[in-house]
């Protein structure tokens, strides 16, 4: 991963630091000479830059191509989750796969660094690199392959708890930008104006990846198991949560109904460890006239693997995301499938200096978010 620049104004001065690490396939790929390289670059991390030469995951436009790297790259899980410490529950006055969903997650405690270690964690950063690949959206339930050349990418991540978090994502050219300040969750990206995501703050999906584990474990805690399953021929429980109908209200808007979104963990019985996590949420499009709907389902799958000690804590280095997407309503039933493989090239704890200015959403929407509140 490339994190400096050289500086091509002066021999001797200082290199640049980057904002979002990027791999050395994407420098090399975005112009032709070191000085214009960095002119791309700078103007990328400006979100004033588009590579039309790229395949951007068979895409039709660059507008489908960013709506397809924000809900791939950065999507939101539906619950809030505390991650300033470690949650427990009684095991007694539940049923016997509520209890059995509470015993697996304390093992996955256990396995991941034990509640000593994680409630430790004060802040995160982590960098690490993409690969993409992707189909165009086709006709019918034929199954589909991803096809094209692959789109490689850089992310940064900073977290501090318990509900502040920014994450940066560049790839073919692109930048997408999500963050929280501990009252809303935001995203931006390089074609798109920022905008605030209704209902409370979220986590972010690439925290279940195995990168934080004491959110994981409270995100699952009022999980209940409903059986097993081989993984890559590791033997699993099955824990699954259903987003209660209330919460979900929480997050429509007047264009949208969120119907389901539902969540299920794969815990190995071996080591304990997270394996696999997978979501899937189903969306309603209001139409503006007529009656007629158009349904959107998206359903996530994640394999994580590499799992390493990190300052006494098992932390995940890699995986890979498959994501379907499905459209259907009316005359349209078309569905597109996209793969991302994802490595950690590092990661540390307890970062020191990291302030709320970290975290703070752009100018915009904070102004309209308080004149909002105002209203409200």
């Amino acid at each position: 991963m490339r994190k400096l620049c050289p500086n091509f104004d002066k021999v001797d001065g200082l290199e640049t630091v980057l904002e979002v690490p990027i791999p050395e396939d994407m420098w090399t790929g975005i112009g032709s000479s070191g000085s214009n390289r960095w002119q791309n670059l700078r103007a990328l991390m400006k979100a004033q830059i588009s590579n039309d030469k790229c395949s951007h995951l068979s895409a039709t436009s660059n507008n489908e191509f960013i709506a397809l790297l924000k809900l791939v790259g950065s999507p939101l899980i539906p619950l809030q989750v505390q991650c300033d410490h470690t949650l427990t529950r009684p095991l007694q006055d539940s049923n016997i796969e509520a209890s059995s969903a509470k015993y697996i997650v304390q093992q996955y405690i256990a396995a991941t660094g034990g509640v000593g270690a994680l409630d430790s964690l004060k802040s995160m950063y982590a960098v690490g690199q993409v690969r993409m690949f992707g189909s165009e959206m086709r006709e019918g339930d034929d199954s589909i392959q991803p096809i094209g050349r692959a789109e490689v990418g850089g992310f940064v991540l900073w977290q501090k708890n318990p509900d502040l978090w920014h994450f940066e994502l560049v790839v073919s050219g692109f930048k997408v930008s999500a963050g929280s300040d501990g009252k809303m969750a935001w995203t931006q990206s390089s074609s798109k104006p920022c905008h605030a995501n209704k209902g409370p703050p979220r986590p972010l999906r690439r925290f279940f990846q195995g990168l934080d584990p004491r959110c994981t474990a409270n995100l699952f805690l009022d999980a209940v198991c409903v059986g097993e399953k081989t993984i890559n021929k590791e033997d699993c429980f099955l824990l699954k949560i259903e987003t209660a109908h209330d919460i979900l209200q929480t997050q429509n808007t007047p264009h949208t109904e969120i119907i389901r979104h539902t969540v299920w963990g794969y815990f190995s019985q071996r080591t304990g460890l997270l394996v696999k996590f997978e979501d899937t949420k189903l969306v309603r499009m209001k139409p503006t006239k007529g009656n007629d709907s158009i349904f959107w389902e998206t359903s996530f799958e994640s394999v994580i693997e590499d799992y390493r000690y990190v300052d006494g804590i098992k932390i995940a280095h890699g995986g890979k995301t498959v994501a379907m997407l499905y459209r259907y309503g009316v005359a349209h039933n078309h569905r597109r499938r996209i793969e991302e493989t994802w490595r950690i090239e590092e990661i540390d704890f307890n970062i020191c200096g990291l302030s709320m200015d970290c975290f703070l959403p752009p100018s915009d929407i904070k102004k309209e978010h308080e004149a909002v509140e105002q209203i409200v």
